[in-house]
Order: structure tokens, then C-alpha cells, then sequence
């Protein structure tokens, strides 16, 4: 739907443009519709800046989209999940997305396009590897600002934790991954990508009671995705 003049100014915060264009020249097309198109153009411009900022902070390793993705090499479920995953409900229904199954299947490859394509829709992300977030998460304990680092993840509408499985966790550590996810349960999405079933996530954290904790949080109404397949590096 093509925005007016009056849509431009209020969401650009410019009423008083509009109001001194009612006042003054209510009748002037020609200058209504060069407005628009310089007000148009800057609303553009304004968002264009606003999704680099936010891919900017995000901290993806690479840009990797969903036109990238050649389908027929996803696994099935992958596959079948692409056009939901496209429109972000997940997010708009605070639910988690996992993603479990060997390496080279393309399962950091969706993760990244999921948080590309909410960063374009004005979503806050967060992109870590498992390992680089314990470590951030311990150095903020150590220096006595683990309060302000969790916290800054409530403000995250989805956080990206990739390749949780490559590394194992003393207690210590496992015990600051289940406090970042459970301020996060039911009121903001996650994305996990494992290359271990569920049954083997206690040989990461190395307790039982913790690691069924932690997962109760993550697998609750959330969408999981059997990542099992060939190789994309192995062909």
C-alpha cells in the first residue's frame, strides 16, 4: 500500500512538514508529490541503514541467505521448514528453533539466513558459537558483570547459539548457559544448531539434572529439525 504524505511525515517524526504543507499549500500537487518522493526516498534510505546496523551487531560470521541454499542438498525436514521459516512466525509466537544432525548439512547456514532475514525485518539478533558465548559469559562473571551481560540478551528478539556439541562445559559453565536461556524461556526465540541428538547433550554439560533442565527450556514449543544427512563437504 503506497503511504501518503501525512504516513511519510509521521513516520519519518516530521508533523510539522505536513501541517505547514496543510496550511500553506493544501492545494500544490506538484510540491505534495516532490515531498513524497524526497520523504520516500529518505524513509528508505533510513531503513537500509538501520537492517546494515543491525547485521552489523549481530555478529554473523558470514552472510549466508536462503537464496543461497541449494534445497535439493538440505535434508528433508530442512527443506520442508524453508517457507515457514522465511516468515518468522516462530518469532512472533516466542518459539525456539533446533536444529540437530552431523556436520556439513546446512544447519549454520539456515541459522544465519533465519537472523539475516529477521535483522531485514527489524528484529534485534544475536549470532554466537556455543564455546564463544561461555567463554563472553565467564569473563563477565569474572570481572563482576554477568547481571549486565545476561540482561543485554533480553533485549535480543532471537539469539543464534551455533555449534553447541564441538566443545564440552564444566558444571561452571553449563550452569551460565542454563541462567542466560531460562531469562529468555517463553519471552524471546532461540536458535540451537547441534551436532549431537538430545540423548548425548550430557556428555557437553557433564550432569544429568542440568542438562534435562536445560533442555525443558529449550525444547518447550519449539520447532526441531532433523539436520541429519550427506556431506555438503564430502561431495
Amino acid at each position: 500500500m503506497d503511504l501518503t504524505l501525512e504516513d511519510l511525515c509521521r513516520q519519518l517524526r516530521l508533523g510539522g512538514v505536513y501541517s505547514y504543507v496543510q496550511e500553506y499549500s493544501p492545494d500544490n500537487d506538484d510540491l505534495q508529490e516532490f515531498l513524497m518522493s524526497a520523504l520516500q526516498a529518505e524513509l528508505d534510505k533510513r531503513r537500509m541503514n538501520r537492517q546494515m546496523r543491525s547485521l552489523r551487531l549481530a555478529g554473523f560470521p558470514t552472510k549466508k541467505r536462503f537464496e543461497d541454499l541449494i534445497l535439493d542438498d538440505l535434508p528433508q525436514d530442512g527443506r520442508e521448514a524453508i517457507p515457514a521459516l522465511k516468515e518468522l512466525d516462530f518469532l512472533k509466537e516466542r518459539r525456539n528453533i533446533i536444529l540437530i544432525g552431523n556436520s556439513g548439512t546446512g544447519k549454520t547456514h539456515m541459522a544465519i539466513a533465519v537472523g539475516i532475514r529477521a535483522c531485514e525485518e527489524n528484529y534485534r539478533v544475536a549470532f554466537r558459537t556455543a564455546a564463544g558465548l561461555i567463554n563472553e559469559m565467564v569473563e563477565a562473571r569474572n570481572e563482576n558483570r554477568l547481571s549486565v551481560y545476561i540482561k543485554q540478551f533480553r533485549k535480543i528478539d532471537l539469539l543464534i547459539i551455533d555449534e553447541l556439541g564441538y566443545v564440552t562445559f564444566d558444571l561452571t559453565a553449563a550452569e551460565l548457559l542454563f541462567q542466560l536461556l531460562a531469562t529468555r524461556y517463553e519471552t524471546m526465540s532461540t536458535i540451537i544448531t547441534s551436532n549431537l541428538s538430545f540423548s548425548d547433550w550430557v556428555k557437553v554439560f557433564h550432569d544429568r539434572t542440568l542438562t534435562a533442565a536445560i533442555l525443558d527450556r529449550i525444547t518447550h514449543h519449539a520447532l526441531i529439525l532433523n539436520m541429519n544427512g550427506k556431506s555438503f563437504r564430502r561431495r
